[in-house]
């Protein structure tokens, strides 16, 4: 069986504005943000994010989605909702965290390819809140283990090196995990570490700290815990998941353990499978292919989606 993976930055899902779910602190944060993010303007950002879901996958959709920048389940389930179409039996598997703008991460599956077995919140020590890292372990309905961790690492606010040892923090505890994983479940278990990691495959918070390599000989050969970053053979083709200043940045990533490159944890990496997905509605028309945007406040663009691309991998039993 074949497993289509996708992870998606969809910016800034929020819930309405003053809605009665969000806390009074988080209320407070975020009251001058979401001016005019009504039901109906809601609405339209799930649609839009849809109309994209359902054309993964050859328009079959995602098997499991993984999501970033949403607020809570509720925002969760009417995206859900929105992906009828396909006759999927979506789950959810979702954790509040302490952010401080309130979005988790979480990830979207479908019921009849993935049953959800057990969860964790795996907090990264800083001064100020930010998202947790979200393991789920996942059994494929062929009863293959897979272990997926959600990342959203700490933002670059005040600059690239300024933010960085934040990052380096989140991928010192994303490698700790993943070698507590390895000490419970054995050295070949699949694990996918998925997510936006605000630094690039080359940054030390992924090279030096979360243990992630450019080459697979040296995660298949290595005694300790590493991952095969995927999105190194992307690089070089000028292309992102994400525009900044209108250069092309790798943000978004898959990094995936030894078991997956062998096949000895049941589950394999379909070789040269994984990419940014960026159909020509998302692409600006404009000098620079960036991401349409779906913008809030005076300049609201309901036609837009995510300053993100989502990116997608394949995976088959072993």
């Amino acid at each position: 069986m074949e497993y289509f993976i996708a992870f998606w930055n969809v910016e800034n899902l929020f819930d309405v504005k003053d809605s009665p779910r969000r806390s009074e602190k988080l209320q407070r944060v975020l009251n001058s943000e979401l001016g005019g993010w009504t039901e109906a303007v809601l609405n339209s950002k799930l649609e839009q994010l849809a109309k994209i879901i359902l054309q993964m996958n050859n328009s079959s959709g995602p098997d499991l989605l993984g999501v970033c920048e949403v607020e809570n389940i509720f925002v969760l389930e009417k995206l859900a909702e929105k992906l009828s179409p396909l006759n999927r039996d979506y789950k959810i598997a979702h954790a509040d965290t302490v952010d401080n703008r309130g979005i988790d991460v979480a990830f979207i599956y479908d019921a009849a390819k993935f049953s959800a077995e057990e969860s964790f919140s795996h907090y990264i020590q800083k001064r100020t809140a930010t998202r947790d890292l979200f393991q789920v372990n996942f059994r494929t309905q062929t009863g293959k283990q897979l272990i997926n961790i959600g990342n959203h690492w700490p933002a670059r606010l005040g600059g690239q090196y300024m933010s960085e040892p934040y990052r380096m923090m989140a991928g010192e505890t994303l490698a700790y995990f993943h070698e507590r994983i390895r000490d419970i479940y054995g050295t070949d278990v699949a694990v996918i570490a998925m997510g936006d990691f605000n630094d690039e495959p080359f940054n030390r918070s992924l090279t030096e700290y979360a243990q992630a390599e450019q080459t697979r000989q040296k995660v298949t050969r290595a005694r300790s815990a590493k991952f095969l970053n995927l999105m190194w053979p992307l690089l070089g083709k000028g292309i992102g998941s994400y525009y900044a200043e209108n250069d092309p940045v790798m943000l978004d990533q898959f990094l995936i353990s030894k078991g997956m490159l062998t096949g000895k944890s049941g589950l394999k990496f379909v070789e040269n499978s994984c990419d940014v997905l960026r159909l020509p509605e998302m692409i600006n028309t404009g000098a620079y292919p960036v991401p349409v945007r779906f913008s809030r406040g005076s300049s609201m663009d309901k036609n837009g989606f995510s300053d993100h691309f989502p990116i997608f991998l394949k995976l088959k039993d072993a």
